[in-house]
């Protein structure tokens, strides 16, 4: 297959849904649906002091972060990758309220249930998981509809 790479920031500045993968004490893969923001060199994922997903890091902070774009009917498919060593971090609620923003829009369009029961901004076990990444991955494979040409041209 052709490798078309393309600039991260064409994915990383959109709300798309990322793939963490880490690896439990066993050794077998997890994944996990997270929003994140680039931001500074790195992606941040909201978590909780006892999720899973930073029981798992605190144990074994390698871990991937797949990112795809992909539109069917515009024939966009495009792939991110990074990996590295993850950290969990204490909350930064500037960070994680620009985060909400960039999914939600606007602070005054907020549910107010959904921030005060899901998000809860300033609770004590907020935090952040930080990926720096060590390598990153793209791949352009928008011409499954146009070959050869490609519908995205970064």
């Amino acid at each position: 297959m052709t490798m078309h790479p393309f600039p991260p920031e064409a994915v990383l500045h959109k709300p798309l849904m990322a793939n963490l993968a880490t690896t439990a004490q066993d050794g077998a893969p997890r994944n996990a649906p997270v929003w994140f923001l680039w931001e500074d060199g790195a992606l941040w994922m909201p978590t909780t002091d006892g999720s899973s997903s930073a029981r798992r890091l605190s144990h074994d902070p390698r871990c991937a972060v797949e990112v795809v774009e992909f539109d069917g009917p515009g024939g966009i498919l495009l792939h991110l990758g990074l990996r590295g060593r993850a950290e969990v971090v204490a909350m930064r609620p500037a960070l994680f309220r620009r985060l909400l923003r960039k999914y939600l829009g606007p602070e005054e369009d907020w549910n107010p249930w959904f921030i005060d029961t899901i998000a809860r901004i300033d609770a004590p076990g907020g935090r952040l998981i930080r990926l720096a990444p060590d390598s990153t991955f793209t791949n352009n494979v928008s011409y499954f509809r146009t070959a050869p040409d490609l519908a995205f041209a970064p």
